[in-house]
């Protein structure tokens, strides 16, 4: 108990001692000399104004946007004037206006990726960027399109006319569409192209 009494008689102590601060906590106001006001030095460069990032107040910078086909039909398509909240669906939607082809038929890539529609061109681009560039790819080729040229179609009119069944395995276009499946689920142009080749060698092997 000697240590806990001498600890409550030191605190105590410490307590009925006046507070001193030292003089660089505290200064007399009276004596507080003015200072001037302080200049920053001049910059020994002028620092250089961003280009091609202003905009207009009320005025959105705009893209060109290229859309071309990654194989049958052909096509090149040049849309001007897209605000960079322009998304993949409006892209696709106006490819449907354009060429007829049904929009869920289109399937559009940036950089030989699969782009979600619900992406915008502000997420695609960067601040320089004046352009981009698409490729679509038309699920069932040059026969998709030709069934949906015209408008509207009957739900009779839907399967493509030509060859069907085991024949159709023998063409290069079912083949193409099949590696263009694979590319759209599986996001790797490599590993697509060895399970559609895969595939192919496996039919060969069978029949």
């Amino acid at each position: 108990m000697t240590e806990v009494s001498f600890a409550k008689s030191f605190l105590a102590a410490l307590d009925g001692r006046p507070i001193k601060l030292s003089p660089d906590h505290v200064e007399d106001p009276k004596t507080y000399q003015a200072r001037g006001a302080y200049t920053l030095p001049k910059m020994p460069k002028t620092m250089s104004k961003r280009k091609g990032t202003s905009v207009t107040p009320g005025q959105e910078r705009s893209l060109v946007v290229t859309v071309k086909s990654l194989r049958n039909p052909p096509l090149d398509l040049r849309l001007s004037s897209q605000t960079l909240n322009t998304s993949v669906h409006d892209i696709k939607a106006s490819v449907a206006k354009e060429t007829g082809i049904a929009e869920n038929k289109i399937k559009v890539l940036h950089k030989k990726k699969p782009v979600p529609d619900s992406k915008v061109l502000k997420d695609l681009v960067s601040e320089d960027d004046t352009a981009v560039e698409f490729s679509v790819m038309v699920m069932g080729g040059a026969a998709s399109a030709a069934a949906t040229t015209g408008g509207k179609q009957d739900a009779q009119h839907d399967v493509a006319q030509g060859l069907s069944g085991a024949d159709v395995l023998q063409t290069e276009d079912f083949w193409a569409d099949l590696k263009g499946f694979l590319l759209q689920r599986i996001r790797d142009e490599q590993l697509a192209a060895e399970l559609a080749s895969t595939f192919q060698e496996a039919w060969k092997t069978k029949s």
